[in-house]
């Protein structure tokens, strides 16, 4: 694993084992990798994750409508998908991908008024709560989620997408 040098840790620097990996296979949105990265670093140091290997990988809406197909029976594309890949024991670090459409993530922002940019990032810190065990599954589950999502965007200096509701299968 990769050590990383990680920001925002009061003034000094801390070394952490984060390592963050972004593949960009798709050609609707243009999106820095680099601090797409290293958002997703601010994120985990901001959970309290000193050790992780995380990937995001972004795609459009056939992509990830056939991974939602493969992997959850579901037809259609979805905003984002997470694969925990983490060991059971107790001390391995946090491992998974997190899978977002950049596609939906273009269309969703016109929708709630946002940038393409900012509701991406919101579906990548969607992902990695639920890495680091957040559910929306019940409407408490995902008012908790939420409230979650909003300090994790203020934490990383980015203003949260507003959401008027929560629909299971999107970030509606």
């Amino acid at each position: 694993m990769a050590s990383a040098r990680i920001r925002g840790m009061g003034d000094r620097q801390k070394k952490s084992d984060l390592s963050v990996g972004v593949s960009d296979l798709q050609k609707v949105l243009r999106i820095s990798t680099v601090r797409l990265e290293q958002l997703v670093r601010r994120a985990l140091v901001s959970e309290g994750i000193s050790r992780a290997e995380i990937g995001v990988v972004l795609v459009d809406d056939v992509r990830i409508a056939a991974l939602h197909k493969q992997w959850l029976n579901k037809s259609g594309p979805t905003d984002v998908l997470t694969f925990n890949l983490s060991d059971s024991t107790r001390d391995a670090p946090l491992q998974g991908d997190i899978v977002v459409s950049t596609e939906t993530a273009r269309s969703c922002s016109r929708r709630f008024g946002s940038t393409p940019r900012q509701e991406l990032i919101f579906y990548v810190i969607h992902g990695l709560l639920h890495l680091t065990g957040y559910d929306d599954t019940t409407p408490a589950q995902s008012r908790a989620m939420r409230a979650r999502e909003r300090s994790l965007m203020r934490a990383i200096g980015l203003p949260c997408p507003q959401r008027t509701r929560t629909t299971r299968g999107t970030l509606a």
